[in-house]
């Protein structure tokens, strides 16, 4: 009888191991991929992806444990607010998305804790050279009405937005990411229009107020946008960062460090529509 139950459960984790192996094989062929990173490897080494090069993702500032928990691999690497993942501008190959009639996608299954600002992934420096911004995935923006959302950052100049302090060009997502749940998070951008997706879905946002606006040259009594979709026609600029995740370059230093697991990463030089996004959904 123990040895049928032992068999039983084999065969339930290869078949859990196989529907993995499938997800990440969707995945890999879809149009536009360019990197997917399922950090199966231990603390200590490089987070290495597949697609169009392995991108070799270096701790920094610190080691990243694994552990077992996760939604692709089965593992996921573990940030304590500290450390982070880095890849050198110079090696970020594919990963260097830029342009006027240029589009991307950036998909994350993580389970965040939901203390702070978390920075996810992508190229994005807020204070180098005046800027160096890109794009990047956010968990909670709440300078401009972001608080506890999905947030999908793109930017042109690489630069603040002007009158504003800080770039406010991003999207947040309607719904909330919650607290200590896996869960997938997203944004894409066709160009025009970046949108910010929870579990896959895509929610609209009716025009409001924008927070941290009001008094402004041009905004006296503040601005009034929607954030999801959040209408950016200005493209992608050619910014110069490091590929990140985890973390981003601040005035002070490095910050809005992620706290949580991120188990799986991907990146596609194209927006993905509506219905594909779905496939991304990590059921709980």
């Amino acid at each position: 009888m123990n040895k049928l139950l032992v068999l039983f459960l084999f065969l339930v984790c290869q078949f859990v191991h196989a529907q993995k192996s499938i997800n990440i094989k969707k995945i890999s062929n879809m149009k536009g991929f360019v990197a997917l990173w399922d950090f199966k490897e231990t603390e200590g080494q490089d987070r290495k992806a597949i697609g169009k090069a392995d991108f070799p993702l270096k701790e920094t500032n610190g080691t990243i444990q694994r552990i077992n928990d996760g939604p692709l691999s089965g593992y996921s690497a573990i940030f304590s607010g500290s450390s982070f993942l880095s890849l050198p501008n110079t090696q970020t190959g594919a990963l260097n998305i830029y342009g006027p009639n240029q589009g991307i996608t950036v998909v994350a299954w993580l389970k965040w804790t939901g203390e702070q600002t978390g920075f996810v992934a992508g190229m994005w420096n807020e204070y180098q050279d005046g800027g160096k911004r890109q794009y990047g995935l956010f968990v909670s923006l709440p300078h401009y009405n972001g608080k506890n959302q999905v947030c999908g950052h793109i930017s042109n100049s690489g630069k603040p937005t002007p009158p504003f302090p800080y770039s406010i060009d991003y999207s947040a997502s309607k719904q909330q990411v919650p607290a200590n749940q896996w869960v997938c998070v997203a944004f894409t951008y066709d160009r025009k229009n970046i949108k910010s997706y929870l579990n896959g879905v895509f929610e609209k946002r009716e025009p409001e107020i924008i927070n941290n606006t009001k008094g402004f040259e041009g905004y006296p009594k503040g601005l009034v946008q929607s954030k999801n979709p959040y209408y950016f026609p200005n493209g992608i600029g050619n910014n110069g960062s490091d590929f990140t995740v985890g973390a981003v370059l601040l005035k002070r230093g490095m910050g809005n460090f992620f706290k949580g697991q991120i188990g799986g990463l991907a990146v596609f030089d194209r927006a993905l529509t509506e219905k594909q996004m779905k496939m991304f959904r990590f059921k709980n």
